[in-house]
């Protein structure tokens, strides 16, 4: 095996640490951590598979922290975590019968639909008012564990965006919500770094270094928010779900 050489190495621990400080809040760390990985010289799958190894354990330390924080909600989240990684599972599975170019116009409009909605709810997630499992709350929290963990192991651009959202309109507040969603989106990590293991599409030499800078960056950017509350996530959530908008619409017009 080739050895990784420093200029390589420094640049995945940067990179994968700045994807992961974002990621571990409001998720679109893959906007910086994928393309990253491709620029390596990695063919497409592997580059997946080796962002899905260090995505997750950027995930598992976010959870973790958020968690030890206390804000996550238990009763809530311990019955969709498995629901989340049944759901990334079969996507992952459907992924390789189905082409995933029908989805791409899909999530445009859904991202700019959540984008502006949040925009134009200025006070939207500065408190929760979240007062416990409704029947309509475990309905739309088990319909969303299950389809958004579908969508992970399916697609995946735009997951953190969609389960913060979601968590939103059960009433959490934005750093609740965050976390929440990272327990979720930890789920569906582990179902798609499975499937990329099992398929022999990962490269550990670059997704283990690269996922260290990401526990590290994980860490830092999951207490930060936790300290500086709804006044740094709301608009670090706008604005990478913005990049995302742009990013996938980019994708569409020039291919």
């Amino acid at each position: 095996m080739e050895m990784l050489d420093t200029n390589m190495l420094l640049f995945l621990l940067a990179t994968g640490f700045l994807a992961a400080f974002i990621d571990s809040v409001v998720g679109g760390g893959g906007l910086i951590s994928l393309p990253a990985l491709l620029l390596t010289g990695l063919p497409s799958t592997v580059a997946l598979g080796t962002n899905k190894l260090a995505s997750t354990m950027a995930s598992c330390t976010s959870t973790i922290s958020f968690m030890r924080s206390g804000k996550v909600n238990f009763k809530l989240v311990k019955y969709l975590f498995p629901l989340s990684l049944i759901g990334s599972a079969f996507g992952a599975y459907a992924v390789t019968k189905i082409p995933q170019e029908f989805l791409k116009p899909l999530v445009v409009v859904l991202l700019t639909g959540v984008t502006i909605y949040t925009l134009f709810k200025k006070d939207w997630g500065s408190t929760s008012t979240y007062k416990g499992i409704t029947k309509k709350i475990a309905i739309l929290s088990v319909t969303v564990a299950l389809l958004i963990g579908f969508y992970d192991g399916f697609f995946g651009p735009g997951t953190g965006s969609f389960l913060l959202f979601a968590f939103l309109m059960m009433g959490f507040d934005f750093v609740g919500a965050a976390g929440n969603a990272k327990v979720l989106n930890f789920g569906s990590n582990i179902a798609g770094l499975v499937t990329f293991a099992a398929l022999g599409h990962i490269n550990y030499q670059y997704g283990i270094p690269m996922g260290i800078a990401m526990i590290i960056g994980a860490l830092i950017g999951s207490q930060v928010a936790i300290r500086k509350g709804s006044t740094y996530v709301r608009p670090l959530f706008i604005g990478v779900t913005v990049l995302m908008i742009s990013k996938q619409a980019w994708d569409l017009l020039t291919h």
